[in-house]
């Protein structure tokens, strides 16, 4: 842990850390409903108004950030985590966002008439759609089912890729993009859809209710939440309550855990000239943080 740099402290929940050429950083603060702008320097400055729960948060090919958002969550005092949905929840949404000025323009609600409940993480595809996840809202004696969709950035189409997923969180493609993983943060399994054209995933077969392999994931107190791809096609997956960055092989074998200075990294990303520096969202501590990584990341579609 002696390289990692705090460049941010007193943050409501960071996820979705989104870094630009210069170092800048837009992530979301889901306690509060923030979208948060945070310089190379650390000045942290909030854009638009707040509201909802802003989770995941990715470029598109037009320059505008694209904002899966949860519907919002109750937070008590005392508790770091949300307990179940806030009192003016009714459903999750994608949301396109001007990074310039905050604003929000709902693009999805819902999907073949089925209202969406978490909206969690995403990622674009080089053709300019993206793949992303609803978590499923927890309740107190009850959880929503989750699943996979891919939808198109002008709002002309969404369409449902895998169902049920217990708690999918986390989304990522392989370097050749005939891949998607998913992080499954209850079970605390990494999932693999393999990708037949933009937006078409293979069957499955039995007994994946959802279709998907699993191809890793970790015995005891853990639960996986987000993740990112490296250059080499390798799967950095943060992995709360033990508070590690767990990397997994394309073939599933686990190559390196890195312990975190938090018990919950929710998000990480890859930026920098040789794309070897990782940002990592603390969010037990309310912290952005940022270091050097071992390897290249993959650059993502449209990051500018």
């Amino acid at each position: 842990m002696e390289n990692i740099e705090i460049m941010a402290r007193g943050l409501g929940f960071p996820e979705g850390p989104v870094v630009l050429e210069d170092g800048t950083v837009f992530i979301t603060e889901i306690n509060g409903g923030k979208i948060t702008r945070v310089t190379a320097d650390g000045k942290v400055t909030s854009i638009g108004e707040p509201g909802g729960g802003p989770n995941g948060l990715a470029m598109g090919p037009d320059g505008a950030l694209y904002l899966c958002d949860n519907g919002g969550s109750l937070y008590l005092p005392g508790h770091f985590m949300g307990m179940g949905p806030s009192a003016d929840y009714a459903g999750g949404s994608i949301q396109r966002v001007d990074p310039r000025t905050g604003e929000r323009r709902v693009l999805y609600a819902e999907c073949n008439g089925h209202r969406f409940s978490a909206p969690n993480d995403l990622v674009f595809d080089r053709h300019g759609g993206f793949y992303f996840t609803d978590m499923g809202k927890r309740y107190a004696r009850s959880r929503d089912h989750g699943g996979l969709y891919y939808a198109l950035p002008d709002g002309s189409s969404v369409r449902e890729l895998a169902y049920p997923i217990l708690s999918p969180n986390g989304v990522g493609l392989s370097p050749d993009e005939r891949r998607v993983y998913v992080a499954d943060t209850e079970g605390a399994r990494l999932w693999c859809f393999d990708v037949e054209a933009p937006g078409v995933v293979k069957p499955g077969v039995f007994p994946a209710p959802h279709g998907g392999r699993c191809i890793g994931g970790l015995p005891g107190p853990t639960r996986f939440d987000s993740l990112a791809v490296t250059a080499a096609g390798n799967i950095a997956v943060t992995t709360l309550g033990t508070g590690f960055i767990t990397v997994f092989a394309p073939d599933g074998r686990v190559i390196r855990e890195l312990k975190m200075p938090d018990t919950h990294p929710t998000n990480i990303c890859f930026g920098g000239t040789d794309m070897r520096t990782a940002y990592v969202t603390l969010s037990a501590k309310g912290e952005l943080a940022r270091m050097r990584w071992d390897e290249p990341g993959l650059r993502l579609n449209f990051q500018r």
